[in-house]
């Protein structure tokens, strides 16, 4: 058993219908693929060979696909992008001048691709090389060129170019309509003559453009002088304006800022005086707070001192009574001892009676001494003594005192009623007597 038996063994019915199927769509696919005919939009297809609906014997594509049948359908191509003609034509102007002149120019042309216009393009060009369409193309241009040349005057050739374009296109529109062609654009380059009337033509036009350059320099100059001297009186104006106006805005400003410095000023004064007021409401608060403050410290201190006064004279009473209640105790005793002394004293005299007389003899020497200090104290100023050399004046002013002791003396008697001088012998004699008594006792 060979390779090939063993696999006829193994694959099954299934595998090979399926197999055989892709087999089928893949060359199917590839005869699509070659039949299958896809346009550039920059081109136009004809693909002739089979009459259509219409009666014509070929049909035309531009962007798309079609299916194309070999052997019965031939396909052609039709280039649908610009071409440049180069023009030059010499011909006599119109306008009854007759002057020959040269016009040199480039025109862009294309193959239609309108319906109804590319069946003219088909029918003329078809498999043409494409300087069949040039040449043909450019004899068309040339001819509206000479026709359009003896229509119009060199003036007009050389001053209008776009118009002298336009009339060319129009001249030669309907001829290219009927070739299957449209004229995109035609560009005139150069217009000359040889007998230089363009060029007398071109000076004078420019001896006049000069000319109006120059009034239109004066013009525009005199008129920039005039607008400068508008725009610098609108500028005074303007400044004269802005000034007035800034002016005015300052003396507002300085009006808003002075009312401002005048209102901030009352506010100011009213705070101050409101704070005035509420410092002196304070102030009287607190004078009245401490007012009270003082009224009830002294009501205290008042209450204080009333009762330390209280406790003093309290104290002072009860010091006072125990001192009176001393001293009238000690007066009282001193009452008792000196009435028992005079008690005493009255039996002793009552029983002696002579006692009193000793008493008073008892109490001279104080007396004396009293009596002696009273003359003492007696100053008689500064007083010069001047003795004679016998000692008799220091001798009077001495006795001067002695007898103002004795005459002290005297009065003292008389006031008590007692003879000193017989009450000291008869104390004396007393005395020696009372001396003789006692002596023979002992």
């Amino acid at each position: 058993m060979n390779a090939t038996s063993l696999a006829q063994n193994t694959l099954s019915p299934g595998i090979i219908i399926g197999l055989s199927v892709l087999a089928l769509l893949v060359a199917l696919a590839i005869i699509i693929a070659k039949l299958m005919l896809v346009g550039k939009p920059s081109e136009m297809l004809i693909i002739s060979g089979k009459r259509q609906k219409d009666g014509q014997g070929y049909r035309t594509l531009i962007g798309g696909r079609t299916l194309v049948i070999p052997i019965i359908e031939k396909v052609s191509r039709l280039s649908l992008r610009n071409m440049q003609v180069q023009l030059e034509v010499s011909a006599q102007a119109g306008g009854g001048t007759m002057i020959p002149i040269t016009v040199s120019g480039v025109a862009n042309v294309k193959v239609s691709s309108h319906p109804g216009e590319r069946g003219n393009a088909i029918e003329r060009f078809l498999d043409q090389p494409s300087e069949e369409l040039q040449r043909v193309s450019r004899e068309t241009l040339e001819g509206g060129l000479r026709a359009v040349i003896g229509k119009m005057t060199p003036e007009e050739i050389v001053e209008d170019r776009d118009k002298f374009v336009q009339t060319v296109m129009n001249e030669v529109t309907d001829d290219f309509r009927k070739l299957g062609l449209i004229i995109d654009s035609v560009n005139i380059q150069n217009v000359k003559d040889d007998q230089q009337y363009l060029e007398s033509i071109a000076r004078k036009a420019t001896a006049e453009v000069i000319s109006a350059a120059r009034k239109a320099e004066a013009g525009r100059a005199s008129e920039a002088s005039i607008r400068e001297a508008e725009a610098s009186a609108a500028a005074r104006r303007a400044t004269a304006e802005r000034d007035a106006e800034a002016k005015t805005a300052e003396a507002a400003s300085r009006q808003k800022s002075e009312e401002a410095r005048l209102s901030a000023e009352k506010a100011i004064a009213e705070a101050d005086n409101a704070l005035r007021i509420r410092k002196a409401e304070l102030g009287r608060e607190a004078e009245l707070k401490e007012a009270e403050q003082q009224e009830a410290a002294a009501k205290a201190e008042e209450a204080r001192l009333h009762a330390t006064d209280i406790q003093t004279a309290i104290a002072q009473r009860d010091v006072a009574k125990a001192k009176a209640e001393g001293d009238a105790a000690s007066v009282l005793e001193e009452g008792k001892a000196r009435a028992a002394a005079v008690e005493c004293i009255g039996q002793a005299i009552h029983k002696h009676p002579d006692a009193l007389k000793v008493m008073l003899v008892e109490l001279m020497p104080s007396v004396v001494h009293e009596i002696a200090k009273s003359v003492n104290n007696i100053e008689l100023g500064n007083i010069t003594v001047i003795d004679g050399g016998n000692g008799q004046a220091v001798a009077g002013a001495a006795m001067g005192r002695a007898r103002a002791l004795s005459e002290s003396l005297a009065i003292l008697e008389s006031i008590i009623g007692v003879d000193f001088r017989e009450l000291c012998k008869n104390i004396a004699g007393n005395i020696a007597k009372s001396d003789r008594i006692e002596k023979p006792e002992q």
